[in-house]
């Protein structure tokens, strides 16, 4: 069994609200065994596999960590929503701040990754996108675990090293990033420079988005790092 099952086990049972007794019970195996499973100290068989999967409601993907999506479904760029998609999921609560900053940030986000594909740099476009995907998890990490009763399982990567791991990760994909753009510099013609009316001339809608977060996030180096405005 590969090394996910034993932690998406323990995720369900704790999600489930359930002790490992009542959860071995109704699965028909000992506390002994299912303790072994959880810890990934014994391997289970397939009729186990379709067990749990029918007992918690997921697929045998999703157990053995080979799809994030408990229906165990693949996504595809045409399945992911729009960022302004209507819904409940895009209604903020609280001030009008986070919709304000997330605004910003999406917007931004739509320059950087034209910017970036003009390079023709396959690589570049990936470590930007790893960058930003880190710095996400990271900052989701910390909302997670504002409730104590929210089951650690959720991550593959655990302890307290995991900012660290994560902090090295993001400054790998940075450097990754300037590497590939310098051989772009080396081998393709130079990009066009940049100057806020060429933004506002090739963005109109989101130029002043991006202006405002350099605004914003210079602003607030100077607060919390000491630097200069």
């Amino acid at each position: 069994m590969n090394a996910d099952f034993p932690r998406v086990l323990t995720l369900l049972r704790k999600e489930k609200g359930i002790s490992q007794k009542e959860a071995a019970a109704q699965l028909g195996i000992s506390q002994a065994l299912l303790s072994h499973y959880e810890k990934g100290i014994r391997e289970c068989g397939l009729e186990f596999l379709v067990r749990c999967a029918r007992f918690y409601g997921v697929s045998a993907d999703y157990l053995l960590g080979i799809s994030p999506e408990r229906s165990g479904s693949t996504i595809a760029v045409d399945d992911i929503p729009e960022a302004d998609a209507a819904g409940k999921e895009n209604v903020f609560h609280g001030s009008i701040l986070p919709v304000l900053n997330k605004k910003l940030i999406s917007n931004s986000l739509n320059i950087l990754f034209d910017q970036a594909a003009r390079t023709q740099n396959d690589e570049l476009v990936g470590h930007i996108s790893d960058f930003l995907m880190l710095a996400v998890y990271r900052m989701f990490r910390l909302v997670y675990r504002r409730n104590p009763k929210n089951p650690s399982g959720l991550f593959k990567v655990s302890g307290p090293l995991q900012e660290h791991y994560a902090d090295a990760a993001m400054q790998l994909c940075e450097a990754k990033a300037a590497e590939a753009l310098a051989e772009t510099a080396r081998t393709g013609e130079p990009a066009a420079g940049i100057t806020t009316e060429s933004l506002t001339s090739e963005y109109p809608l989101f130029a002043t988005s991006l202006l405002n977060l350099i605004r914003n996030a210079e602003n607030a180096i100077a607060q919390r790092c000491g630097g200069k405005q």
